[in-house]
């Protein structure tokens, strides 16, 4: 554990501190009542940032992929197919409820739109969506369906709906697929994929395992999506 925060400790710090001594000098520069106080709370919130996203990625390693493993792995074992899809569809919706950036999008969309988009049914959408999509990702796997399948069935089902969606939806629902998949629950679905095909024979964990994050933010655009065409 220690030496995986250490490496974790040098890796964020090695991406951060350039970032930090970067902005400091524009801000001297360019910012002319930028004082030394605020460069020591931004400072300070700096190397507090380093230290959390350093504990959250020891984390990560320590519980979240291990779990999502032992969930994969153990789902499929039951060989019950309705079972599999449940468990998925279940993993797929809590893991983005929990994801901060999309409850940061929500925030900011709530602040924009006002009482026009409500935060909390567009965080059921997107994890809604996402959650199908998972466990339509964990459907691929077991049956051995190429990926571009479903994600060319996926990008027609966008298309055609963008054709009913009202048009302030469009650009939240492509936001909203970006931010689907984040630090919390990425981790979790790559450690599902790769889970599944660790006990399906002849099944290799590169070319099977993967592919969920991609699938999960196409269904979380559908998600929102639907959701504008049921509001209007």
């Amino acid at each position: 554990m220690l030496s995986d925060f250490k490496t974790q400790l040098f890796e964020i710090s090695r991406a951060i501190i350039p970032i930090t001594v970067i902005i400091l000098i524009i801000h001297f520069l360019f910012i002319p009542d930028f004082s030394l106080s605020h460069a020591f709370q931004f400072t300070m919130g700096s190397l507090m940032v380093i230290l959390g996203i350093t504990l959250f990625l020891v984390g990560v390693n320590l519980g979240l992929i291990p779990i999502g493993n032992a969930i994969g792995s153990e789902t499929v074992r039951s060989g019950s197919i309705p079972v599999i899809l449940l468990i998925a569809f279940l993993f797929g919706f809590f893991a983005t409820v929990a994801e901060p950036d999309v409850r940061v999008l929500a925030n900011m969309i709530e602040s924009v739109a006002g009482n026009s988009i409500d935060r909390l049914d567009l965080i059921l959408a997107i994890s809604t969506g996402g959650g199908f999509f998972v466990a339509a990702s964990i459907l691929r796997i077991v049956f051995n369906v190429p990926l571009a399948y479903l994600f060319t069935a996926g990008y027609l089902i966008v298309l055609a709906l963008l054709f009913f969606a009202p048009q302030e939806y469009v650009p939240i629902a492509f936001d909203g697929g970006g931010v689907t998949v984040g630090p919390v629950n990425g981790p979790i679905f790559l450690s599902l994929g790769i889970g599944v095909t660790s006990v399906l024979g002849g099944r290799s964990a590169i070319t099977d395992g993967f592919g969920l994050v991609g699938f999960a933010s196409v269904g979380s655009v559908i998600g929102i999506l639907l959701m504008g065409i049921v509001a209007s």
